[in-house]
């Protein structure tokens, strides 16, 4: 970083000038030559406002007060530099040898202002102009010209450089970036140049705490912005950070082992002159821990790494890339069995229970959801999990890949174990325009019961389902959300019970009783499809198949509303008598406490129609008793008639025909005289 180069050569050249100038001159001179040399050097203004008092020996050094080092001629306003008080001392007999050996150099109360202009400038940057009219950065000679220059380059080191009560503006006015730090404290300790030095420095910046640690092995390379082995600790508002391993200044490129934990984003964006950042606080604290690297064009690599969101755990690689609108995320994590629960729904809020139950009852939340994270970064992402703990419900091994794309989530559920069975599809979040959710989701093998008690508080339904869902839901709450779902799909049920109700024996009794705690109706099957319009699903083909009932239903299922309001329709029940009856049961009401009811309307032409078949039962069956005995009477009177007897199993037709033929023969016997 230009910014610490320039502050050490700064700190070299001015303790140079002081330095030589305190060996031959009185002291009220030394201002003079410092502030002509420095400007001459850097093109710079170096103004003392109070007194400059020199001292000899051991240490050669200077009090200068009221000091202001002034800005290049684009940067207007207050100057870069200005001090209450600097002193600073030099070694004598090093200064003799060539060597510079600064014992002490104290800046107190200084304010600083560093500025960064629109085209790119710093103030910061020091200069000094040739002949030509070019600048150039100064970095060798800033010593007076009978210093030897050769000697001074081949030794320094700065036993301690402090600033105290000190406060730092960096203006970038090609970002708009303004960060500000008060109560600024720090001290560098330099041993040699070429060895090892250490920083510890603390404040505020924009109103939140820092404090800081660095090491390096080789201060030179690492003010040179060479890449250089360092360690470093810092706690930055509230969040804590630990570095060990090798950095350059100049490009920001580093590579080592790194930990940190963020109990908040807010504050770090203030400390960063931003705003924004809030998350939900089941996502915090955020942490990472693993190899990092850092290359000079910003891009970032983790690797070996363990990240941490909350109760979210992961391990894995991951690689941030920055883009024109927005960095890329990529990269493959896995996880155990994470648990994303609130502190509600695990009862460690005192109230956490008694509020979930009433939000269920009263209906979905209108709590706004804040989807604003996903248009941070674009992503692409695998994830493999043993198992996933949330508010709505526990799924068991999961694998999934997610797609962020313009603030457009696509979660691909590659394999997702749940209630026994599998999930599989897509499911997508959408933040580009308002928040939209939708899917297109495949169940195989589901149970029923604990899922229908999960996610909708319902325990009137056990069996294996099979389902397929297509939906789209709009809105900022899941209240808006449910209300507005549309949709279609399909389900098939098998082998179960629906519990609390004997339905078949609450139809053939017309009882209501029969919906007692330990009652249900066993059932082989239920299948059938449905339309999802304005949160409202309808249905009408249902078909349910039982060992005493069969029935049909159509209906409709408010999932916004969270209500019912169905008709079902036994299509064939049985009575001990064998009868047929087919009394519809309406069930109504929330889903929470359905309530059951025949309906007596139907009831009413039901037992019309019951009666009506059995008064056609009872004609039948007298019109085939008169037939019968008419049938009888006329039988008698033909054999009286006719003198035949009918055989058994001989059509009345046969016997009539037979009579009628042996009474024509006996007739034309008695014509023919008797032959």
């Amino acid at each position: 970083m230009r910014l610490l180069k320039a502050f050490v050569a700064m700190i070299i050249g001015l303790s140079v000038l002081f330095g030589a100038a305190a060996l031959v001159m009185p002291a009220d001179r030394i201002a003079n030559i410092a502030a002509q040399q420095f400007q001459t050097a850097t093109g710079r203004s170096l103004h003392f406002g109070g007194d400059v008092k020199a001292s000899f020996y051991p240490v050669i050094g200077a009090t200068a007060q009221a000091i202001q080092i002034g800005n290049p001629d684009w940067a207007e306003g207050e100057p870069m530099l200005s001090a209450a008080e600097m002193d600073f001392g030099l070694d004598v007999m090093a200064l003799i040898r060539g060597d510079i050996v600064v014992e002490r150099v104290v800046l107190r109360d200084p304010q600083l202002h560093l500025i960064r202009d629109a085209q790119g400038r710093t103030n910061w940057t020091l200069t000094q102009t040739d002949s030509n009219g070019t600048s150039g950065t100064v970095s060798r000679d800033t010593s007076t010209s009978d210093a030897p220059a050769p000697r001074q380059q081949r030794s320094f080191s700065l036993s301690e450089a402090r600033i105290i009560g000190g406060n730092l503006r960096f203006e970038d006015r090609q970002s708009g970036t303004d960060l500000r730090v008060a109560g600024l404290e720090a001290a560098l300790r330099l041993p040699s140049f070429a060895g090892a030095a250490e920083l510890v420095a603390s404040g505020r910046m924009n109103g939140q705490p820092f404090q800081m640690t660095a090491q390096t092995e080789n201060a030179e390379r690492f003010v040179s912005g060479a890449v250089t082995p360092i360690t470093a600790e810092a706690t930055v508002a509230g969040a804590t950070f630990s570095f060990a391993g090798r950095a350059g200044l100049e490009t920001l490129a580093l590579e080592g082992q790194v930990n940190t934990l963020i109990p908040a984003l807010s504050p770090l964006m203030q400390l960063a002159g931003q705003s924004g950042g809030d998350m939900s606080s089941e996502f915090l604290p955020l942490g990472m821990s693993g190899q990092l690297t850092r290359t000079a064009d910003g891009r970032l690599f983790a690797r070996d790494a363990q990240f941490r969101a909350g109760g979210l755990r992961l391990s894995g690689a991951l690689d941030l890339v920055p883009g024109a609108d927005r960095p890329r995320l990529t990269g493959q994590l896995s996880g155990d069995v994470l648990d994303l629960r609130s502190a509600a729904s695990t009862g460690q809020s005192g109230q956490g229970g008694q509020s979930g139950q009433t939000g269920r009852t009263s209906g979905w939340s209108r709590a706004p959801i804040n989807a604003d994270a996903l248009g941070l970064l674009d992503a692409e992402i695998t994830l493999a999990l043993a198992g996933l703990r949330t508010d709505v419900t526990t799924l068991g091994r999961t694998r999934l890949g997610l797609t962020i794309d313009r603030a457009r989530a696509v979660f691909d559920l590659r394999e997702v174990a749940a209630f026994g069975g599998q999930v599989a599809g897509e499911f997508v979040m959408n933040n580009r325009s308002g928040l939209s959710v939708g899917g297109n989701l495949r169940a195989r093998g589901i149970d029923l019961l604990p899922l229908l008690t999960e996610l909708a508080d319902y325990r009137r339904l056990q069996g294996l389902a099979n389902a397929d869902l297509q939906f789209l839901g709009v809105g900022n709450t899941m209240h808006d959300i449910m209300n507005s779902l549309r949709g279609e799909g399909s389900l098939a049920l098998s082998q179960g019970e629906i519990i609390g109700f004997d339905l078949a024996g609450m139809l053939r009794n017309l009882d209501m009783s029969y919906m007692g705690e330990g009652n249900r109706t066993v059932y082989q099957s239920i299948n059938g499809s449905f339309t999802i319009a304005d949160g409202v699903l309808r249905n009408d083909d249902l078909r349910l198949e039982a060992s005493r009932v069969s029935v049909t239903g159509q209906g409709q299922v408010g999932l916004g509303a969270r209500n019912l309001d169905y008709r079902v329709i036994p299509a064939a029940l049985r009575s001990d008598a064998g009868e047929v009856l087919r009394v519809p049961l309406m069930i109504t009401g929330p889903w929470d406490s359905p309530r059951f009811r025949l309906d007596l309307e139907a009831l009413a032409r039901e037992q019309l129609r019951i009666d009506q078949e059995r008064l056609e039962v009872i004609a039948r069956e007298e019109a085939q008793r008169l037939e019968d005995r008419a049938r009888a009477q006329a039988e008698r009177r033909l054999q009286q008639e006719l003198g035949v007897e009918r055989q058994e199993g001989e059509r009345i037709e046969d016997t009539l025909r037979r009579g009628l033929e042996a009474e024509i023969g006996s007739r034309l016997r008695g014509l023919l005289g008797g032959n």
